[in-house]
């Protein structure tokens, strides 16, 4: 009896030791925004922070060239993680560059609030 639940725990240890090891159902990074989706994003910004017209066809162009430029770095295999968050970096400061101060400080918070990428899980 005592050989049956030394095995027991020996085998639940196993299996929770293999289940911890598990990915959180995510299968490699998360999917690319649609153009659609880049639009939304775009527009929930501009509502955010106050674009003017001007301002928003700048940072939709730079939205979807920084997707069109991750789109070809994640096509050939998993990127390196300091390139990526150099590209976010790189974007982020892009933004920054055409918003007025008042509307940096809105986007700051915005970014805080709503970072540019989300997991979804």
């Amino acid at each position: 009896m005592n050989k049956i639940w030394k095995m027991l725990v020996v085998v639940l240890v196993i299996t929770t030791t293999a289940c911890g090891q598990q990915r959180g159902g995510q299968e490699g990074p998360p999917a690319l925004p649609t153009a659609k989706e880049i639009k939304t994003m775009v527009s929930d910004l501009s509502k955010e922070i106050l674009l003017s017209d001007e301002q928003e066809a700048k940072v939709l162009k730079l939205y979807t060239a920084h997707f069109e430029e991750i789109k070809e770095k994640t096509s050939a295999g998993r990127p390196d993680r300091n390139e990526m968050e150099a590209l976010k970096t790189s974007l982020e400061k892009e933004i920054t560059s055409i918003l007025s101060k008042d509307q940096q400080t809105k986007y700051a918070s915005f970014l805080k609030k709503k970072p540019l990428r989300k997991n979804k899980m």
